[in-house]
């Protein structure tokens, strides 16, 4: 598995991670011991960083990786977690007592005492510019709760206020073949100053597989019932804010491509090559709710992919989703 800086946070962690919401049972029952054949699957498979924050599962996806950690003293990995979303969304909740709080609650369930990377996840556009909110980040360094600080983001302008900031190790955001703002507009800019980028919802919410169709249901209390139509957009992120139907169509053109590219990989696996191929970002972070997914995923870290294919989703990107996407965010 190639390795790669995972920003200012002096730590170097696999181009393929592992996003962990499945695993707090957000997208369908994911019992016990799937969740940890998973985690035991990804590191045995190359994967050194374990992505997760304390609302998945209500601090279930915390807590199996904890007892992970537990089960496997030796293993050499980094767990980023994130806070923010326990609370009302509103930039007065964002204080050194509230991240207090939360951070005692993630590193119980962590079994840490001082957890790798913290992120606050997605909290409202002004607390990306409060001075209030990172000395309160720093002071949590300080006092060794966290050994560095990130963000996660939904828009390109977040991104680029949040990179501004001297301490911020890494911006988590939404990239993948039907998202790529951000390698015009972020990615540039956060190599210049140093900062990592974790690169979420890289299948697009599983849109990027190419298995699904319109006659394709998920269980009541899977998330991508949620905001089918894109309509919302980024509020829930499902299917990356595509219209589904247009998703279905542009996903089926990425896996023409992707089978002429790499003709012995899944789709799935060209979509997660295609990001790799970006060297700014410090790792892609796709979920999996078993084990043969888990393991997919990681190897597709083996593929390259050439200037031609690159060109080649850039312009599906063009043709079919930019006019629709490109100026939301």
């Amino acid at each position: 598995m190639k390795t790669r800086a995972l920003g200012r946070t002096g730590r170097k962690v696999s181009v393929i991670g592992l996003g962990t919401w499945q695993l707090g049972a957000d997208w369908g029952n994911v019992n016990e011991a799937e969740a940890l054949s998973v985690l035991d699957t990804a590191y045995a498979s190359g994967v050194t960083f374990f992505d997760t924050a304390d609302v998945y599962g209500d601090g279930r996806s915390e807590e199996l990786i904890g007892r992970w950690r537990r089960e496997n003293p030796n293993a050499e990995i980094t767990v980023a977690t994130k806070m923010g979303r326990r609370v009302e969304q509103v930039p007065e909740a964002y204080t050194l007592d509230a991240f207090r709080t939360w951070n005692d609650r993630s590193r119980r369930n962590l079994g840490v005492d001082t957890v790798d990377l913290v992120q606050l996840h997605c909290p409202p556009t002004a607390v990306y510019s409060s001075d209030a909110v990172y000395d309160a980040l720093d002071t949590m360094v300080q006092e060794e709760r966290i050994a560095s600080y990130g963000v996660s983001v939904e828009t390109v302008d977040e991104a680029l206020t949040a990179i501004a900031r001297p301490h911020i190790a890494t911006v988590q955001i939404i990239i993948n073949a039907f998202r790529q703002k951000p390698i015009e507009q972020v990615l540039p800019v956060a190599r210049e100053a140093g900062v990592g980028i974790i690169a979420r919802v890289p299948l697009a919410s599983g849109l990027l597989t190419n298995r699904y169709t319109r006659q394709t249901t998920f269980a009541a209390d899977d998330h991508r019932n949620y905001n089918r139509d894109g309509s919302a957009f980024d509020v829930g992120e499902t299917f990356s804010g595509v219209d589904y139907g247009m998703g279905l169509e542009a996903a089926a053109h990425f896996a023409r491509l992707a089978s002429t590219e790499l003709p012995d990989a899944s789709t799935a696996q060209a979509a997660l090559a295609w990001l790799v191929a970006h060297e700014d970002i410090s790792t892609v972070i796709p979920g999996a709710r078993n084990a043969e997914q888990a393991r997919g995923n990681a190897e597709a870290a083996n593929y390259s992919v050439s200037a031609d294919f690159l060109a080649a989703a850039r312009e599906l990107y063009d043709v079919e989703l930019r006019g629709q996407i490109h100026p939301r965010w």
